[in-house]
């Protein structure tokens, strides 16, 4: 699951991205200081769940549910509580959150996800990055067969049309699914995205120059806008 934050506030959006980090599985597509730009990135970028203020200049967080033809699941998030009942007026807002908003009850609201078929995962951060370090797997559907597949043999996987490849130690899958539906899927402190048709894990990576990160012998190219996010993730001294 991805999500936006849309908050005026800096240090609003800030803990409201930190919370996200360090307790979820939850990606964060992008952060927005006004309702406004939220738009107008949503018009290209649909996402799963904002996290939207309601006091902002100019364009309200209701101003922003109501623009929108089909919003995303919303969590409410002001430093006003007058506004609780008018706000489960819309269906799709999940929860009220008052600032200053805790830990505890930042966790409360991703529980609600759950409740509405979207589950996801709140865990801490050592939990997280042992997802992978402690071993893990997942199956994948090749002609009626359910195949398991360690997280650890995985190289890459690549985007081709409606299907994606993944490449392991031993051999190679074609898969109907989607880059997004697997990168939800997999450990983020074991696979990082590098282009809009690849994530890698990062294990696996020999050398990187440049716009490329060398795989054994597959030469896989990284995006600009995904560059600084591979070099956070790997141990550079």
């Amino acid at each position: 699951m991805n999500c936006i934050i849309v908050d005026d506030e800096e240090m609003a959006r800030t803990i409201m991205a930190q919370f996200i980090t360090n307790h979820t599985e939850i990606t964060i597509a992008g952060e927005f200081p006004s309702a406004i730009q939220a738009i107008k990135y949503l018009n290209q970028n649909p996402v799963d769940l904002v996290f939207l203020d309601i006091h902002m200049p100019n364009f309200t967080g209701f101003d922003f549910i109501q623009t929108i033809k089909n919003p995303p699941h919303i969590i409410l998030v002001t430093s006003d509580r007058d506004f609780a009942i008018e706000a489960f007026e819309y269906s799709c807002i999940v929860d009220y959150l008052v600032k200053p908003i805790t830990e505890n009850r930042f966790l409360k609201a991703i529980k609600k996800l759950d409740t509405i078929h979207i589950p996801i995962t709140a865990i801490l951060p050592d939990e997280k990055r042992g997802l992978a370090d402690n071993g893990g797997d997942f199956y994948i559907n090749v002609d009626r067969r359910f195949i398991k597949i360690e997280y650890s043999t995985v190289s890459f996987i690549e985007a081709k049309g409606d299907y994606i490849r993944i490449k392991t130690d031993s051999q190679n899958y074609t898969v109907h699914s989607t880059l997004k539906k697997i990168e939800d899927k997999l450990p983020n402190n074991l696979f990082v995205r590098v282009h809009r048709s690849f994530i890698i894990n990062i294990r696996k990576i020999i050398d990187i120059e440049d716009n490329s990160v060398l795989i054994d012998k597959d030469v896989i190219p990284i995006s600009r806008s995904n560059r600084n996010e591979l070099l956070k993730r790997i141990n550079v001294l």
